[in-house]
Order: C-alpha cells, then sequence, then structure tokens
C-alpha cells in the first residue's frame, strides 16, 4: 500500500476515534458542581424517593431499584421496570449498597432526592470520591416537585418529558393550593399522621414526611412537639391532641382503631374519619416522601374538601397513573386502591 494511502486511513482512523466521552458541568440542589457526562443512559437511583422519581421521568435509564418491587407493586408498574432488579440503596434508613457494588452496576450517574443538608451533600461527596461516578443531590421538598422534574429531565437527555411531568405537576399543586386558600383557617381539619404497625410514630413540624397534610390544607396536630423528622408519640399525647383526622401508613392499624378502647373516643374515630393512604405503587401520603405524594395531595384534599373537587376521584387517579406511572390501571384496580380508604358516596 502506498505511504499516502497508509497516512490517509491512518488519519481517518483517529478522526474516528471517539476518544472520552464530552462532560459538563451541574450544579445540583446543594450547591455542589458536579461534572457529568454528555450522554447519561444508565442512573442508579440512591434511595426510594429517587427511583420513583426516575421511574416516573425515565424508566428505560433506570438500571434497579433501591428494593426489588413486590408482587402487588408489580402490578402498577411497566413490565420492563418490574423486572428491574434490586441494587440496594446508599441513603436513608438501612442502606444497603456499598462501592463494589455500585461499581459492578457501571451507572453514569448517581440521583438523590431529599434532604440537602451537610450531612447527605458530604454522603454525595464521599460516594463520588470513592467512585468516581457523578451524584447529583436534589431538593425533596413537596414544592419543588416541578423543578426537580426540570433538572433531572435536562441533566439525563429527556427534557421534554421533565417538562411535560413539570406542567402537569403544578397543575395538580396549584389546583389544590387554590382550593386550600378558600377555606379559613379554622375550617381546616386537626390531623394526625400515624406510621407504623401501632401508629405512633409521625412528623413534627418541617418534616419532610408530613409536608403534605399542610399542602392539603390539613392542620398537622405533631407540630406542637416542634421541629424535626419522624418522632415516636405516646397514646396519651395522640388523646390529649384529639385529632378530627387521622391518616394511616398501617391499613390493619386503621381498621383496628373503632375496637381498640385506646382509640376509640377519638374525635376522628368516632366521627369515622380514619382513613389508609394506599401505598400501591408507591405510597400517596409517605413511603416513600417522593414524587408519589402528588395523587396523596389531590385524595387528602379531597378528604378535606370534597365540595371543592368536583372531578370523581376515580378520574383523577386513572389519569395520574396513565401519566407519571405509564400504565392504565383498570376500574377493578382503581376500585381497589380506594376500596380500604374512602366510602363510595365521598370519592370527591
Amino acid at each position: 500500500m502506498p505511504l499516502l494511502l497508509r497516512c490517509l486511513l491512518a488519519l481517518a482512523c483517529l478522526s474516528a476515534w471517539p476518544g472520552p466521552a464530552a462532560a459538563r458541568m451541574v450544579t445540583d440542589a446543594a450547591g455542589r458542581r458536579v461534572e457529568v457526562p454528555e450522554r447519561i443512559e444508565r442512573v442508579l437511583a440512591a434511595g426510594p424517593p429517587a427511583a420513583v422519581l426516575l421511574y416516573t421521568l425515565a424508566p428505560r435509564k433506570m438500571i434497579g431499584w433501591p428494593r426489588a418491587p413486590s408482587p402487588e407493586e408489580r402490578a402498577f408498574l411497566t413490565p420492563d421496570a418490574a423486572a428491574l432488579p434490586s441494587t440496594g440503596r446508599l441513603t436513608g434508613r438501612g442502606g444497603t449498597a456499598n462501592v463494589e457494588a455500585v461499581l459492578a452496576l457501571k451507572p453514569d450517574l448517581i440521583v438523590d432526592i431529599g434532604s440537602t443538608g451537610p450531612t447527605y451533600a458530604s454522603l454525595a461527596d464521599r460516594v463520588q470520591a470513592q467512585t468516581g461516578i457523578p451524584y447529583l443531590l436534589l431538593d425533596g421538598s413537596f414544592s419543588k416537585v416541578p423543578e426537580t422534574f426540570r433538572t433531572l429531565g435536562a441533566v439525563i437527555g429527556v427534557q421534554a418529558e421533565g417538562d411535560a411531568l413539570a406542567a402537569e405537576s403544578e397543575r395538580i399543586l396549584t389546583a389544590v393550593a387554590e382550593a386550600v386558600a378558600a377555606v379559613p383557617p379554622e375550617r381546616r381539619p386537626r390531623v394526625y399522621y400515624g406510621r407504623g404497625p401501632r401508629g405512633l410514630e409521625t412528623g413534627l413540624a418541617g418534616s419532610i414526611n408530613t409536608e403534605i397534610i399542610e399542602a392539603a390544607g390539613g392542620r398537622n396536630v405533631a407540630t406542637a412537639e416542634g421541629m424535626g423528622g419522624l418522632a415516636g408519640i405516646s397514646p396519651e399525647q395522640v388523646l390529649a391532641w384529639n385529632p378530627d383526622v387521622i391518616v394511616a401508613l398501617d391499613p390493619a392499624f386503621a381498621a383496628n382503631l373503632p375496637n381498640d378502647p385506646l382509640w376509640s373516643g377519638l374525635k376522628a374515630v368516632r366521627d369515622g374519619r380514619v382513613y389508609a393512604a394506599p401505598v400501591l405503587p408507591f405510597g400517596w401520603v409517605d413511603a416513600p416522601p417522593g414524587v408519589n405524594r402528588l395523587i396523596g395531595l389531590r385524595w387528602l384534599a379531597g378528604l378535606f374538601f370534597p365540595d371543592s373537587f368536583p372531578e370523581p376521584l376515580a378520574e383523577a387517579v386513572t389519569r395520574f397513573y396513565r401519566r407519571f406511572y405509564h400504565v392504565e390501571p383498570s376500574p377493578a384496580q382503581v376500585e381497589a386502591l380506594l376500596g380500604a380508604t374512602v366510602p363510595l358516596d365521598k370519592r370527591r
């Protein structure tokens, strides 16, 4: 082969070589400047709220769940997403993932959503330093849901979908905020949110686990205990608060309250205003405190102020699951979701 031709071929090969991937700088919600790849296809969720966010926004870019979905949860997920493996969790209670496991998954990006305080920012820095994988920390505040959709959508290359989900989130948040604003403070119910099998864990003022109550127009009775996150509460304290409404995470706990002498005298129990929050495929009020709370907001606000929401709840649920969870729930599935929570004559 002539020397000139060999040189031309070598030059062509060099120009076709992809070389190192292009990168860009992104500032996350904690103010950390993170260099991320230009093209992102494999995203690891650091914890459950991030997994829900990622599933709603870009399920094909997910590489797994912090905890594998149960059969009941899989019924409300796309088949591909339902089949994804468990990757463990890097943050929050019961962290199970380690550096070796994260590296083996070969993610292009790690995403976490929740508190952006120093503890979580430090964790993000440490994991990023140990793995060499960019780690974004996003604000998990309920009011920041639209902004979070836009931010992550732009970062991972699905900006149009991020903008669309942000717009739908804003529609839900605005509709509820306008309805709540029309209700005088004295007409807003006093609400106790009971977590756990005995209902004796709740969120204090400022807790990400109970901010949905205030957003829906309720008054969280536990704010009387001051600022904080989740806290254990005594039965005597709940009796002293005597809430108008009880929202429970455990359906067995909620169902047993009328038969429990310790709780049966409470106003909420006497008035039949005890509700078990739906939890499939993700909790409507909590568990996790992620974007899944949007449908819980509509549910709670409708319970508190039924006259303000003329659209049947079943229709709102079906639309939400179609848009955010990428599935079309059957009427029977929707009925099962609502069956243990709202009497037929109050599903508005």
